[in-house]
């Protein structure tokens, strides 16, 4: 039996604990936060994790801040989310073995939302390898009032769309915008249609990536840009597409 084991990383709230089997087919870190702004979409995410945990044999631990890695081997993991937490408060060391992680194909790695909250904040500089990890950009900008908005898939044949229609739409998110645009250096799954913010915003991009992976790591990785409000995760297609994800970077799916 294959060991994948899943770090997932939210921004949420979460008292520590421990979901934890030497027989699970996918064995699951959770890094987590509560009680910031995405709490609304994290406390349902989590809720969901444990039905997909029990769906697809994956156990899960929980810790709550990043230097929390700083005790882990990461070689250790097969798998790593990065749900809603920042690129910022880890340490030097912990830096350093995400990016021995990701270079070496040591594991996947599935990001959502604040993932991309790049730019120097809190005191933190900027993490200019993560950056350059997710197309060499830098936070500019968001919609703070949300906008319900299509994302339309550009590559279809990718394993995190099956059972995807070609457009779908995403309620209430905060859509990011970046310096530039990533896409000269990533390969870029789906877009934002901006045309089709509800309600309308002057805060664009032009083209606006939304969904991309970086092919130049050796770790199967995927970015998803929304993950903002509770209404994410009564969104069947997004629940699906957030499961396709997790099993094709756990290597699960092909």
């Amino acid at each position: 039996m294959k060991r994948i084991t899943l770090l997932l990383t939210f921004l949420g709230l979460l008292s520590p604990q421990l979901l934890w089997a030497q027989d699970a087919v996918i064995h699951a870190l959770i890094m987590t936060e509560r009680g910031d702004q995405h709490e609304g979409f994290v406390k349902p995410a989590l809720e969901w994790l444990e039905e997909f945990s029990a769906v697809h044999q994956l156990s899960y631990k929980v810790v709550n801040h990043a230097s929390a890695i700083d005790s882990l081997d990461l070689s250790d993991f097969d798998v790593i989310i990065q749900l809603n937490y920042p690129p910022y408060t880890w340490s030097p060391s912990g830096e350093k073995a995400f990016e021995k992680y990701i270079e070496e194909g040591q594991g996947g790695w599935v990001g959502l939302h604040h993932a991309t909250l790049l730019g120097e904040f809190d005191g933190y500089p900027m993490w200019e390898w993560f950056s350059d990890f997710m197309g060499g950009i830098r936070f500019k900008n968001y919609i703070a009032d949300k906008a319900t908005a299509t994302v339309t898939i550009e590559d279809s044949a990718h394993p995190i769309f099956r059972g995807l229609p070609s457009s779908f739409e995403i309620p209430d998110d905060e859509w990011y915008i970046f310096d530039k645009n990533p896409r000269p250096n990533v390969h870029v799954l789906a877009t934002v249609d901006e045309d089709s913010y509800q309600p309308d915003s002057d805060i664009k991009m032009g083209d606006h990536p939304v969904i991309w992976e970086n092919k130049s790591k050796k770790a199967r990785n995927v970015y998803f840009l929304m993950g903002h409000d509770a209404k994410l995760m009564d969104t069947e297609v997004f629940k699906m597409m957030l499961s396709n994800a997790i099993l094709w970077a756990a290597g699960m799916e092909q």
